[in-house]
């Protein structure tokens, strides 16, 4: 079988989430993690292998003509359908006990992410979407709930996260991120997935950050756009590749890409 539909593939990625959290969880907070660096001197745990590994060939087993691309073992195969994985999203949250982290599995097509699956373990929380199928999240212990992004449509009354100032300084929009923070409600650096998260679910209206890999970015996207948002680069282009991400309700969203791009104030 060759011709699988969004649904199938959603099914097929909310399994390998359910089979990585078991591993992740065992190895958060382990006395005996082991914590390497990569050559571009970002961390990597023996958790983040581990969980890859298994998605991978989970992929390869259900989905042997896909394409992967993931952040530890790099891209295999080519074609049409590409999986894309970040097996725990937050490394440097992980290795230091702080449940702040996920895994992140996308399926594109043509380059463009249909599915995505985010799976914070250590929060209890996980989110998927495909496209045309809508957005949902689901606590453990809860049943699953659409996903609707908020009606905020004044940026004086929007909350937004950040992740962290020196991505913002290093791409040379620092001055446009105290200028987006004077004019917010609040400005906050919740960080990594879950900020993205908030904003599908309606509790921030935008999160934005520099410094991307698509493997960052791509199972967020159907997941922020399924629930109503909008989701680019913070240049305002559209799809996983260009190296920063801004999600919003779509609202705020010509505003915010304004004053990040020099157009307002």
């Amino acid at each position: 079988m060759t011709d699988y539909s969004l649904a199938d593939d959603l099914s097929l990625a909310l399994k390998l989430a359910a089979d990585a959290d078991h591993i992740s969880l065992e190895r958060f907070t382990s006395l005996d993690l082991v914590v390497t660096t990569k050559p571009d001197r970002t961390p990597v745990t023996d958790a983040d292998q581990a969980v890859e590994r298994s998605i991978r060939a989970g992929i390869e087993a259900a989905r042997p003509l896909d394409s992967i691309l993931g952040e530890e073992y790099g891209e295999q195969g080519s074609g049409r359908r590409q999986w894309i994985i970040d097996p725990i999203d937050g490394t440097a949250n992980f290795m230091r006990g702080v449940p702040i982290w996920a895994t992140l599995i996308a399926l594109a097509i043509d380059g463009v992410p249909v599915v995505g699956v985010v799976s914070a373990p250590a929060l209890g929380k996980r989110w998927w979407a495909a496209a045309g199928h809508g957005a949902f999240g689901m606590a453990h212990g809860h049943d699953p709930v659409r996903l609707q992004v908020s009606g905020v449509a004044d940026l004086a009354d929007t909350s937004l996260s950040y992740n962290n100032i020196k991505g913002w300084d290093g791409a040379g929009h620092l001055d446009a991120l105290v200028a987006i923070q004077r004019a917010v409600w609040k400005a906050t650096a919740i960080g990594d997935a879950w900020a993205y998260m908030l904003v599908a679910e309606g509790h921030l209206e935008a999160a934005g950050e520099w410094d991307m890999k698509p493997y960052d970015i791509a199972a967020l996207m159907p997941i922020v756009q399924e629930a109503g948002g909008t989701f680019t680069s913070l240049e305002g282009v559209e799809g996983p590749w260009d190296g920063s991400a801004l999600a919003s309700n779509g609202n705020v969203h010509e505003q915010l890409l304004g004053m990040v791009n020099g157009r307002s104030q």
